[in-house]
């Protein structure tokens, strides 16, 4: 038995105590607010101060068991006092019998040395208590192919990811499985996050959202789906001129987030580049928003679900398509094969071409010049390309709107690339 503390007289304690104090009270105070909880403010903080004494006394005396005793005698408790006062709700009160046991819990994690972890819990269990509404109402709204969404995307996460061997193979050593699939799920969150939003969201937040919302599922999609409104209904042409550029601005936040969780060293030279064809573009879509007609009927892109495990695999073999093509054409033509890489894989998607520069970047293959340059031709082809859509879609009545704002935002991009 370790009798030193017992020696001492244990107020080198005191600061865990006063966290777990702290923890018990912030739960607390949102059961609080709820009439029909039995425990509120007091009994969370007291909870969260015995599961701290009892992993003090398990630690001290050498004993397991005590931890595990304090722990039934509080479930103990809650179960007497929900026996004894029965509910008239039809809500059996899971929530806060749960919440009680998790303060124990986390008092107790304070002791073993675990405080910061057990603030960041405590912190997002208080959240989600008081959140239950949002969380209602969200949950409702989802429907089975929301549902389907996340279910695929967990599939590519946790089970496809996990599996992969993390090697790298073929020629110049640049594709390696396990890293590709990596940047299959992080593209693939990113637009179902925003698939997600949009559907919750709708059109009741305007133009700006829409458009921002469409861009980080699809701006080609969004930009297609605009150009047909524009071009049957002449009224909203500064309408969709506005959500086709918002769109293609978000792109190029989209790749900003990309390059800092993948290559961070490359944001130095990109976020100039970037940022400078966002402003452009920005003013101009700020022009349009102001131009256009507020009672203009909105409408939801169609799109597909990006965590689909057709499209996950399609965006998966273009990027290694793309990431071979790249080094192989840098190999043998320089820089200049590269560009062309660029322009003709930024056609249809920019997102594969920037991770595989990236990752070339990584490997030490290309330089921070030669990244930034290939991300940008890679954006300006795909700028072009959703142009002449809205040109063949759309017509030229919507297309010079939407010019004035892609002309700004190539403009921004080439500024910041003879800055380099």
């Amino acid at each position: 038995m370790d009798t030193s503390f017992l020696q001492g007289n244990g107020i080198e304690a005191l600061p865990q105590f006063l966290t777990s104090l702290a923890i018990g009270l912030l739960i607390g105070l949102e059961r609080e607010r709820n009439p029909s909880a039995k425990a509120g403010l007091r009994t969370f903080a007291l909870v969260a101060i015995v599961g701290t004494l009892f992993a003090l006394l398990s630690t001290k005396l050498n004993s397991p068991w005590m931890l595990i005793a304090g722990l039934l005698a509080v479930a103990g408790m809650i179960i007497a006092a929900y026996i004894n006062s029965p509910r008239e709700e039809s809500d059996p009160g899971t929530t806060t019998v749960v919440a009680l046991l998790l303060c124990y819990g986390l008092g107790a994690m304070i002791w073993f040395g675990l405080a910061k972890l057990a603030v960041m819990l405590a912190i997002g269990t208080t959240a989600l208590l008081y959140f239950k509404p949002e969380l209602r109402g969200l949950s409702q709204r989802l429907t089975r192919r929301d549902l389907v969404a996340v279910l695929q995307f967990s599939v590519l996460t946790f089970i496809i990811l996990p599996v992969l061997p993390n090697q790298d193979y073929g020629p110049y050593h640049a594709f390696n499985p396990h890293q590709a699939w990596l940047m299959v799920v992080l593209i693939s969150g990113i637009s179902l996050a925003g698939y997600a939003a949009l559907h919750v969201a709708g059109t009741r937040y305007g133009a700006p959202l829409l458009g921002f919302l469409g861009g980080l599922v699809s701006s080609t999609a969004t930009t297609l789906i605009y150009a047909k409104h524009g071009k049957s209904n002449p009224a909203m042409s500064y309408l969709a001129a506005s959500v086709i550029v918002i769109a293609s601005l978000v792109v190029a936040l989209r790749l900003m987030v990309v390059s800092a969780v993948v290559a961070y060293g490359t944001l130095p030279g990109l976020l100039p580049v970037l940022v400078g064809g966002m402003l452009f573009g920005l003013l101009v879509a700020l022009y349009n928003w102001r131009k256009m007609n507020h009672a203009t009927e909105l409408y939801i892109p169609e799109t597909s679900n990006p965590a689909e495990l057709h499209t996950a695999i399609g965006f998966g073999l273009l990027y290694v398509v793309v990431l071979l093509g790249s080094a192989w054409m840098e190999d043998i033509a320089g820089s200049q094969g590269l560009y062309a890489v660029a322009v003709v894989s930024g056609l249809t998607d920019v997102d594969a071409l920037t991770l595989s520069s990236l990752r070339l970047f990584n490997l030490g293959q290309l330089s921070e010049l030669q990244t930034v340059t290939a991300i940008a031709l890679a954006f300006l082809s795909n700028l072009a390309f959703k142009f002449g859509m809205v040109v063949f879609i759309g017509g030229w009545s919507l297309a010079r709107h939407v010019a004035t704002g892609f002309t700004a935002i190539a403009c921004g991009i080439l500024l910041g690339l003879f800055a380099l």
